[in-house]
């Protein structure tokens, strides 16, 4: 895997650019979500995510609102003009916000370190993940992943 070294602070947008984010701190982790639902949401074969630091992550300009699943355990981030769908916050998970990577203006990404819900992925699909999940990784394997993809920045 080659090193992810990346301009910090990073900045991005939305599409149509109403909605602004900053992260000041590289990402804990990068992925590749394969379940139907993030399928749906980005119209592509998965999604790509910088997971960010909470404390150092920031809506810099306009108010995103809750698009995609309305429950109780997600929050799923969307500008309300454009409808790009920029981040996830998890109910009771304070310590990551789970941003679409592609927002981030000018950031060359490596592939994902991790693909996750690969029991639903399309089966022409392939991505150059270091670790792969049939489902998400269980909570006692996150220290490990967080140590491994630490040593790639």
């Amino acid at each position: 895997m080659q090193s992810l070294h990346l301009p910090l602070p990073m900045t991005g947008s939305c599409r149509c650019g109403q909605v602004r984010i900053e992260a000041r701190a590289a990402p804990i982790m990068t992925s590749a979500c394969h379940c139907t639902g993030c399928r749906k949401m980005t119209g592509s074969a998965y999604s790509l995510s910088a997971m960010i630091p909470a404390e150092a992550f920031a809506v810099t300009a306009g108010t995103p609102v809750v698009g995609g699943l309305h429950g109780p355990d997600q929050h799923h981030m969307f500008c309300p003009h454009c409808m790009s769908w920029m981040f996830t916050r998890i109910e009771g998970v304070d310590f990551f916000v789970n941003v679409r990577a592609p927002m981030f203006d000018g950031v060359d990404w490596p592939a994902p370190y991790m693909e996750t819900m690969t029991s639903e992925k399309l089966r022409w699909v392939e991505v150059p993940a270091t670790r792969s999940y049939a489902g998400f990784p269980p909570m006692e394997d996150f220290g490990q992943l967080l140590a491994e993809f630490a040593e790639t920045l």
